[in-house]
């Protein structure tokens, strides 16, 4: 079986007394293509020093989190995204979106840099990744803006209802389904097979947010298994069936990535 982790930080500081078995044990377990979103300018090197090491399964993107988007410093970190957007290329522009959890005072500004962003990943024909926490509004409406043909990518984490999945769907988003699913209270489990499997990617985002049995401990992309087993038993297939529609559908948002 082939996996695909569309969005996990192996990067992160996390990992720094590990990070090779880690990733030994992702790839042992079949996963054996890793998406890396970005953060802000103090993570770049770390991403590229990775993607060094394993050239053929990291695959980076570039993008301004919404947590980083600070009145003091946007401007210097857009930037840094234009410019390493010119110096070399990227699977996507993520992650990128509205986060309200940590900081509603931000918030008309990072709906500003998400629709700035937004606009190069069009230019780009590029696919986004977006995050959204707290913000399903401010989201859609910055969505609703942009939306066109060469708009498309993964709404990452969705935690949503059935209707914001829906929406979601509308604009060309594939759900990132990861350790929220296995949750007991997290409540996708209830409604998404009410939906195709086509619309599913499947990510960890590592190292946050495990699923069962690991909640609460540090996540890492070996334990995707344990989230598209959820998601095989939601639908009722194989785990096999899983990976290959999964994969396929991870592939076809990064269709146009070298």
């Amino acid at each position: 079986m082939h996996f695909v982790d569309t969005h996990t930080h192996l990067y992160s500081e996390a990992f720094k007394e590990d990070q090779d078995q880690m990733i030994s044990r992702a790839l042992d377990a079949g996963v054996k293509s890793f998406y890396l979103p970005a953060i802000d300018s103090e993570t770049t090197q770390a991403m590229y020093n990775l993607q060094r090491r394993y050239p053929k399964a990291m695959h980076l993107m570039m993008g301004l989190h919404p947590t980083s988007v600070k009145p003091e410093s946007f401007k210097t970190e857009l930037a840094h995204v234009k410019k390493q957007l010119e110096l070399r290329d990227f699977c996507a522009i993520g992650e990128i979106g509205v986060d309200l959890y940590w900081d509603k005072s931000t918030c008309s500004l990072q709906q500003d840099c998400f629709r700035i962003q937004i606009q190069w990943a069009k230019e780009k024909k590029l696919p986004i990744v977006i995050h959204c926490r707290e913000a399903f509004d401010e989201v859609f409406e910055v969505l609703e803006e942009e939306k066109s043909e060469n708009l498309y990518g993964i709404f990452h984490c969705f935690t949503g209802t059935l209707e914001q999945a829906k929406r979601a769907i509308s604009f060309n988003m594939k759900l990132g389904i990861g350790g929220v699913l296995t949750f007991k209270n997290g409540k996708i489990d209830q409604f998404l097979n009410q939906l195709s499997i086509d619309h599913m990617v499947l990510e960890t985002d590592s190292p946050y947010l495990s699923p069962k049995p690991f909640r609460g401990k540090r996540n890492e992309s070996s334990y995707l298994v344990y989230i598209a087993q959820k998601l095989a038993d939601i639908y009722n297939i194989s785990l096999e069936k899983v990976a290959e529609k999964t994969t396929q559908n991870a592939l076809s948002v990064f269709k146009n990535y070298k």
